[in-house]
């Protein structure tokens, strides 16, 4: 093991502690959520958007009308996250519940989009687990392989590039790119236009 120069470990995973009651659920309903993510939400056929609302509803999750979810996109515990009516969660998104992860009606997390809301105090010798919940307001949109940071809230009708990392707050309608992502512009709405 590597000291620091003081002595003291920098990191030392045999005193890492899942404090009590961290998942919100028991042992027994986090491993028979993962069974049913894996052989009937993950395998369901993609039209079947009101099988796996329903799936994620069953095991607490708050889920409003219309929501499309696609079969891949993977929930650490639904009963940690609410979902907007209308809103797209793309293929192989995955919203790392360890904290609420709230996604505002109308809004979009992209395919292979990471909402994370769960990292480790590295100043701690025993890697402490650090759970902080994650807001993506109504009508934003967390492009394709975007990383949102724990913590952090998406305003209204922002915008996060794809493959961005964002680790400072989306501030509303602003569009956001880079890693880390920095402020780049601003989305103005359009009006609609007669076809």
């Amino acid at each position: 093991m590597e000291l620091h120069q003081d002595g003291a470990p920098l990191q030392d995973l045999s005193r890492f502690r899942l404090p009590r009651g961290f998942r919100g659920r028991s042992a027994v309903v986090v491993q028979l959520w993962w069974i049913v993510q894996a052989i009937l939400f993950r395998t369901s056929p993609q039209p079947l958007y009101g099988f796996r609302r329903g799936l994620l509803r069953l095991f607490g999750a708050e889920v409003g009308r219309e929501v499309l979810i696609r079969p891949t996109a993977r929930i650490t515990y639904p009963w940690r996250v609410k979902i907007g009516d209308h809103a797209w969660i793309g293929d192989y998104a995955t919203l790392y519940s360890l904290a609420a992860i709230e996604i505002g009606a109308n809004a979009v997390v992209s395919q292979h989009a990471y909402l994370c809301a769960g990292t480790h105090d590295y100043r701690s010798p025993g890697f402490d687990i650090v759970a902080k919940p994650i807001v993506v307001e109504e009508e934003a949109w967390v492009a394709a392989g975007a990383f949102v940071h724990a913590g952090l809230r998406i305003g209204r009708g922002a915008v996060v590039g794809a493959r961005s990392v964002l680790t400072v707050n989306a501030q509303p309608l602003g569009i956001y790119a880079g890693n880390p992502a920095k402020r780049i512009g601003e989305r103005a709405p359009q009006a609609n236009s007669a076809v």
